[in-house]
Order: C-alpha cells, then sequence, then structure tokens
C-alpha cells in the first residue's frame, strides 16, 4: 500500500495504541528528563511483534540494534518463537561492524543463530532487490542508529533498501531510535543531485534533524517513485518519550559506536560540521581516540588555534591540541591543530562551525589544499562552498549562499515530522 504522511502517522498510531500500556520497569528507567525514551523496537517487543504475524522476516541492522538490557536485536528476535526471523542484511562496516571505514563484512552464516548474513553495502536498485528475493523474506525491518548528517551512510542503506524493497514486491518496516543530535531544525547546503553518491543519494540538508522513521515517509513520498516505479509498503514504529530538542545523552539509552569512528554521542555532535575536513588534507582525527573533535595537520602550528579562537563560535570551546594517528592522514605523525569541546549542544552549530575552521584553515595556513579528487564536493553536495572559500568568501557568505535552498528543503521536511 502506499501510506502518505497522514496514514503513516496513522500507521504509527496502531502499533502506538497497541504497546500504550506495556510500558516495561526498563523503560521507566531515569534519564537526564527522568524517563527513558522506548525506542521503536521496544515498543515492536512490547507488543509481541504483532506487526510482524506470519512473516518471513530479515532485518536490516547493525551492533546499534540493541534492547535497553544491550542484548542485539537479532540474538533477542531469534530466540522468540512469536516471530520467524530467517535473515540478517549487514551495510557499512557490517552486521557485527567489523569491517572499516568503506568495507562490510561480505556474505556470511552467522556464528551466534546460524542465519544468512547478505551483504548491502554499494548494492542498490535491482541488484539489491534480487538479494532481498533470494533471501525468501516477506518483510524488511530497519533497526540502525543515525547519526544525523547526509554523508552518514546508514541513511542511504535504508534509501537503497526502500527502493529494493519496493522492486521486489516487499513489505517494509522502519524501527524508529533518536537522532542524537537532536532534531532541531535541518541546517546546511542541499545536495544537488548531480552530486549525488553512496555520501549523499538525494536532496537533503546537510544536517537533515530527522529520525530515520521520518526519513522514511520523506523518502517514500518524494524520491521512492522516482527509482522504483511506485512506493515501498511502509510502516514506521515510532518512539514513546522522545522530543525533537533533546540530544542523546538526555534519553537514558545506551549508546553503541554505529561505526568505529563514531565512538561517542559528542562524536554526534560535531560529526555534520567536522567530517567536511575529509575533503581536504589536514586530518579529521580518524585514527585517534576523538574523531571529528580533533583536526589538524603535520606542520600547522598554533596560528590556526588561536586565529579560531578569536570566532567566539556559540556553544563550543577550541583548545590547541597536538595528536598523532594511528591509521589514515598523518599516521604515526606528530600533527597541530585544534579540539572541539562542545560546551552548549543546544546553542552549537555544528555546520556553521565546520564552515568556519576551513575559511579560518585556509587563511592561517598556507599548506591548506582540498582533496585531489574534490571530495568536499560530494560532502557538501555541490561546488559551492569550495568555489566560495577558494574566493575568499567570509563564513556568513558562504552559509548564506545555501539559504534558499535550504528554505525548500525546510518546508518538505516539515511534511514529514512525527514528533
Amino acid at each position: 500500500m502506499s501510506l502518505s504522511r497522514r496514514s503513516l502517522l496513522a500507521a504509527g498510531a496502531v502499533t502506538a495504541a497497541a504497546s500504550a500500556s506495556l510500558t516495561t520497569p526498563a523503560a521507566a528507567s531515569s534519564g537526564a528528563h527522568g524517563r527513558r525514551v522506548q525506542t521503536g523496537f521496544s515498543r515492536l517487543a512490547a507488543d509481541g511483534y504483532a506487526l510482524l504475524a506470519g512473516q518471513k522476516v530479515g532485518v536490516v541492522t547493525n551492533p546499534t540494534g540493541i534492547t535497553d538490557d544491550v542484548e542485539h536485536i537479532v540474538d533477542v528476535m531469534h530466540a522468540d518463537a512469536r516471530i520467524e526471523l530467517t535473515a540478517v542484511f549487514g551495510p557499512e562496516h557490517g552486521f557485527r561492524g567489523t569491517a572499516q571505514a568503506g568495507g562490510s563484512e561480505g556474505f556470511y552464516t552467522d556464528p551466534a543463530t546460524g542465519l544468512p548474513v547478505y551483504d548491502t553495502y554499494l548494492s542498490s536498485g535491482q541488484a539489491l532487490a534480487d538479494i532481498f528475493v533470494r533471501s525468501g523474506v516477506d518483510t524488511i525491518v530497519f533497526d540502525i542508529q543515525d547519526a544525523g548528517a547526509r554523508f552518514y551512510t546508514y541513511i542511504w542503506t535504508l534509501y537503497d533498501c526502500m527502493a529494493a524493497a519496493a522492486l521486489a514486491g516487499k513489505s517494509f518496516v522502519v524501527l524508529d531510535r533518536p537522532n542524537p543530535a537532536s532534531g532541531r531544525a535541518a541546517n546546511g547546503p542541499v545536495m544537488h543531485p548531480e552530486f549525488a553518491t553512496f555520501v549523499g543519494r538525494k536532496a537533503i540538508s546537510q544536517q537533515h534533524g530527522m529520525t530515520v522513521a521520518e526519513l522514511a515517509g520523506l523518502y517514500n513520498a518524494e524520491f521512492v517513485p522516482a527509482d522504483a516505479g511506485r512506493q515501498v509498503e511502509l510502516t514506521v514504529v515510532p518512539m514513546k518519550g522522545w522530543k525533537r530538542t533533546q540530544f542523546f545523552d538526555s534519553t537514558g539509552l545506551p549508546w553503541v559506536l554505529p561505526s568505529p569512528n563514531m565512538p561517542t554521542p559528542d562524536t554526534a555532535l560535531v560529526y555534520s560540521g567536522t567530517c567536511l575536513f575529509e575533503g581536504t588534507n589536514l586530518s579529521e582525527g580518524r585514527g585517534t581516540t576523538r574523531p571529528f573533535e580533533l583536526l589538524g595537520a603535520e606542520g600547522l602550528g598554533r596560528e590556526w588555534a588561536a586565529a579560531v579562537q578569536e570566532l567566539g563560535l556559540p556553544g563550543v570551546r577550541l583548545r590547541e591540541a597536538y595528536f598523532s594517528p594511528t591509521f589514515s592522514k598523518f599516521q604515526g605523525k606528530t600533527c597541530g591543530g585544534v579540539q572541539l569541546h562542545v560546551s552548549d549542544a543546544a546553542a552549537f552549530d555544528p555546520v556553521r562551525t565546520g564552515i568556519a575552521l576551513l575559511v579560518t584553515a585556509k587563511q592561517a595556513w598556507s599548506g591548506f589544499a582540498w582533496r585531489s579528487d574534490n571530495w568536499i564536493d560530494k560532502l557538501t553536495g555541490s561546488t559551492q562552498v569550495r568555489t566560495m572559500i577558494d574566493a575568499g568568501a567570509s563564513t556568513d557568505e558562504v552559509v548564506a549562499g545555501w539559504q534558499e535552498e535550504l528554505a525548500a528543503f525546510r518546508a518538505v521536511r516539515e511534511q514529514h515530522l512525527l514528533y
């Protein structure tokens, strides 16, 4: 069936009504706001998996697909006779999370459950639809923790799987989890279609400010029909108790790193801005214990730190820092640069901060360069940021350059918000 926003909300309301009285002790545990957020999986399980009754189920997930007791949902569902779990689909980094950036685990049989694990990484369209058909599942369930940025690939795994499920005639269920950077607002440049890659399939903003269930609704309405010829049969199981202004540390939920370089919720706070340094010759902190919070390069002295400390960027303190990455850029070399310390998450603007850091890095360090493959254009979604900074534009001028497109995306986004 095709689900409009109204019917999408209705589907969520049915699930919510079915499980509203099933508040477990774990779900009532104290968080920063006095109550633990209930994830989509918690609500699905509390309802006895009624939504999936009589169906062969496959799950798209990774190590973040956990219960409140940090058991993996695949292990829990496999042991429960009320649900017929027959397959697992692994994204980038793999189902059990053993692969680094740009890698996956391939096809294998999971030793813990005996289930076949299919590799979805870099598969899309009919090739991915064929995997779903070959698996024999009726319904595909998605449960992965996102980081809130357009270039975090799990939201494009979500998209690819939705479009492939539509092609394969499979139904699709999204179990919601919090956006760790909150859902306050969309921010940053909107991707132009000609720059579509796996770090940005469709025209959404750099910081999308949505949950995966909300993104699923937007995808199904705006993008899936163009690629699959029709909408996917979509149902979402929303969270209970999450508010748009909430950051992850106030949810009461356990954090499991969703990828090797996203170790803490603090990383997610800065990621939608500082990941832009992947597009430069500076280190974005990979190979350190604080990736995306540490930025710098060999040969870079204190001049950049002094320049950024004068900016007075809201919600963040910038410390002169030195580090030696164990892998990636400048492996084993001493780098000079800065560390970001978010002091007020509500006031902090990660995208504007990322642009300000790029502008000052280019001004303060003669060794600054973009990656030769113009990766920065793929991350920002167009040539605009790179060319404006090269032309000497200020942070305010760069940010002003994307406001019209951002306003148009915000209007579309508003139609698909569930909280």
